[in-house]
């Protein structure tokens, strides 16, 4: 034990070594700050005005990943590959649809109208129209590409993201051409048999009209924001296409029938790498991108 009348000058003595040491681990604490700060400003700022030395190499973006890869896929089931403008008119991103002007299914849509009449394409279904239009059947095409929708975000939703839209027009064409085509697909893509479920949907282009949902990858099936604790994440809005499309592309339904479906490529690319946030595709933050 510490004598009495040496308490007094121990307990002073410790206060001031504690003093010391906090003041110590604060000033340690700002060098490092000042030292990870100044390591980041190197990695992350460049002067423009210095010659350039040895270059970077870039990296793909993992939508664009995975969209070579469908394609890759498609391909080779002898799917031809299409893009259109992402300025549309009404006829091809609603009417050859079977969606007219007073059709509910338009609000569904929360489209960006523009001044000049047109508007943003809200899916690539709309490239469809301008195939089956080019092309006569029998045709399989997959319209892969960027659509927007005016809506609020979260984690599973954007205002801009990247659809694959898919269709198969032929003779005799039913559900199970357009299941198996899916299961290949996804089976391609995740290198594994993977868990889905169909279930009815209504889309004024098909019908019959299904959802194809597939069990959640980031938390298998368990729940998570990306599944809004479902553990199903809707993946692929599907059907027969409906014979008032056909019509409207001057195919006779009588003769021929067909699938489509709609493919929404920033799910399936959070399902393939984990991504928990569909809004990190839009981050300008390189970090998130180094990580491909």
């Amino acid at each position: 034990g510490i004598a009495a009348e040496e308490r007094k000058t121990v307990g002073r003595m410790v206060n001031e070594l504690k003093d010391d040491l906090g003041n110590r681990i604060e000033q340690m604490k700002a060098r490092l700050d000042e030292a990870e700060t100044a390591s980041s400003l190197q990695r992350e700022w460049q002067d423009i005005t210095v010659p350039s030395g040895s270059r970077r190499t870039g990296t793909m973006h993992p939508i664009s990943t995975i969209q070579y890869e469908i394609e890759d896929i498609f391909s080779s089931m002898g799917f031809m590959i299409m893009d259109g403008p992402w300025m549309e008119d009404d006829w091809h991103n609603f009417g050859a649809l079977n969606i007219p002007a007073d059709h509910p299914a338009r609000d569904m849509q929360d489209t960006f109208w523009l001044s000049n009449g047109m508007l943003l394409r809200t899916h690539t279904s709309c490239v469809q129209i301008r195939a089956m239009e080019k092309y006569p059947p029998p045709l399989r095409v997959i319209a892969p590409g960027r659509v927007f929708r005016y809506e609020a975000t979260d984690a599973s939703h954007e205002n801009t993201f990247y659809q694959v839209e898919g269709l198969m027009v032929d003779r005799d064409i039913s559900v199970s051409h357009l299941i198996y085509t899916m299961k290949t697909l996804l089976r391609q893509v995740f290198g594994r048999e993977v868990k889905v479920r169909l279930r009815p949907g209504f889309f004024p282009f098909v019908e019959p009209g299904f959802e194809l949902d597939i069990n959640c990858l980031i938390c298998d099936g368990k729940g998570c924001p990306v599944c809004k604790q479902s553990g199903w994440v809707e993946l692929l809005p599907c059907g027969l296409v409906h014979p008032n499309v056909l019509r409207h592309c001057k195919i006779d339904p009588d003769e021929f029938s067909g699938f489509a479906f709609g493919l929404g490529l920033n799910r399936l690319v959070m399902m393939r790498y984990g991504i928990d946030d569909i809004r990190y595709f839009q981050n300008p933050d390189l970090r998130f991108l180094n990580q491909f």
